[in-house]
């Protein structure tokens, strides 16, 4: 009786002490398995550096696991007596990276690659552009005309004085007067030897209605302004008396009334040594010193349909004039026409000029008659012509056979844009598949991940059995 008591206590004290020992066993585990998700989960994985960050952003997963971690983990597992099923997760955990890391080579070679063609697109665009702008000149003649222009005729640069001198009481027609009837006399005057001119004799254009529309933007009163080199030259032009008024015997007021045609109200005068020249590039090798203006874009990078060129650059100087006229060396492009026209867009016609809006930004104008100001500020009705306007230059018949070369150069330009365009349709069709593999790729990793938690919550807990 007393032998089967003292069997039956031990018997419960060893289930007693089985219980305790599974128990802590339990608890064993759960504190190695938080140790082993800490090391298998750090902030900063190592593995994934180069696999495209959007593409994987929304995986968390992801971005904290380090597999390598995990399988030395599992390597150990299975040296400790574990499973061979350790050594499939450890595998798995290996070629699922691999590929991981293949598609987001491949996907950074296509972004690499649609970044490449795109840079060779915008150069094609610019150099279309550039030859465009060659080509102004012929496309403006068979451009639409308002109707109540007479297309036979083209001003000259003596039609241009006439007009002028039509303005007999200004300063302008005060200067072409002299210049045309008393140019001796005037070069021998202190008050005209920095004087250049007048705006509308400074510049000359290849298309007369261009020219037409030009002169209508800048007005009568700006294209009638003298240009002086110096502010020496602008007080030269008008002195004044003890009590400030203008001394109506001296300056430009002494040699109108010395002609018979005393000076009437206000003149524009302007001064070029105090204009804020451009301060970019100019056109390489380019005789007439051309800007070099980077070319309007629409919000989808394009190009828009129709643009010519800028308006500072469809002017024609003379050669005197393209250089050293200010202490600083500038001419007359990068000094007065620059202020006159800033980056004014020329476009062929109205319609394309407003698709171009949202890449306008100093003005436009278009060839059959559009005119806009500044950015939101339009020039609407029909318009008057004053009659006044730049003269016509000379060198347009001398040019041909270099439009039909141009014209062929734009065709092969063309060509190539339209090639390069299906590459990137291919391109971004092949980035589009790469992105959506690697999101099947990280679908399967996710699986695992959660498969292999789930296999390493059930065998740690016999396995820290086993050890004690």
């Amino acid at each position: 009786m007393t032998d089967k008591f003292s069997n039956s206590l031990d018997s419960n004290l060893k289930n007693t002490q089985g219980s305790s020992l599974q128990g802590s066993a339990r608890r064993v585990s759960r504190d190695r398995e938080r140790e082993r998700l800490s090391a298998m989960f750090p902030s900063n994985s190592q593995h994934f550096n180069h696999v495209n960050a959007v593409a994987i952003q929304d995986v968390p997963a992801l971005n904290h696991m380090d597999l390598n971690e995990s399988s030395a983990f599992m390597r150990n597992q299975a040296s400790d007596g574990a499973p061979p099923y350790a050594e499939s997760l450890m595998s798995n955990s290996k070629k699922l990276q691999d590929d991981l890391e293949k598609i987001g080579s491949k996907i950074k070679q296509h972004e690499d690659n649609l970044k490449f063609l795109k840079t060779q697109k915008n150069q094609l665009d610019d150099s279309i552009l550039d030859m465009q702008v060659s080509l102004g000149k012929y496309i403006s003649s068979r451009a639409p005309k308002p109707e109540d222009e007479d297309p036979s005729h083209v001003q000259s640069e003596e039609e241009t004085i006439e007009q002028i001198l039509k303005y007999e009481k200004t300063a302008a027609g005060i200067l072409c007067q002299l210049k045309t009837r008393h140019a001796v006399q005037v070069s021998n005057l202190t008050s005209t030897q920095d004087v250049l001119g007048v705006v509308a004799m400074l510049g000359k254009v290849d298309d007369d209605n261009l020219g037409r529309l030009l002169s209508e933007y800048l007005g009568v009163e700006t294209m009638l302004a003298v240009v002086c080199k110096s502010y020496e030259g602008i007080k030269a032009l008008e002195m004044y008396d003890e009590e400030g008024g203008v001394n109506k015997g001296l300056g430009i007021h002494g040699l109108g009334v010395s002609i018979g045609r005393a000076l009437e109200g206000r003149f524009l005068v302007i001064c070029l040594e105090s204009l804020r020249p451009y301060a970019g590039e100019f056109v390489a090798d380019d005789p007439q010193r051309r800007l070099e203006i980077p070319k309007p874009r629409l919000p989808n990078g394009d190009a828009p349909p129709g643009f010519l060129g800028f308006a500072v650059n469809m002017i024609t100087i003379d050669r005197e004039n393209l250089y050293c006229l200010t202490p600083g060396g500038c001419g007359l492009r990068e000094t007065l026409f620059y202020n006159l026209f800033s980056r004014l867009q020329v476009y062929r016609t109205r319609a394309e000029m407003h698709l171009a809006l949202p890449c306008i930004s100093d003005g436009s104008i278009s060839l059959d008659g559009g005119i806009i100001r500044t950015s939101g500020m339009f020039f609407l009705g029909s318009r008057v012509d004053a009659g006044l306007r730049f003269p016509k230059s000379s060198t347009i018949s001398e040019l041909p056979e270099r439009y039909f070369e141009i014209g062929k150069q734009i065709k092969q330009k063309r060509w190539e844009k339209e090639r390069i365009q299906e590459d990137m349709q291919r391109e971004q069709h092949l980035l589009d598949q790469a992105k959506f593999n690697f999101q099947i790729k990280k679908q399967e990793f996710v699986k695992f991940l959660a498969d292999s938690s789930s296999y390493m919550t059930q065998v740690v807990p016999l396995l820290a059995f086993k050890r004690n």
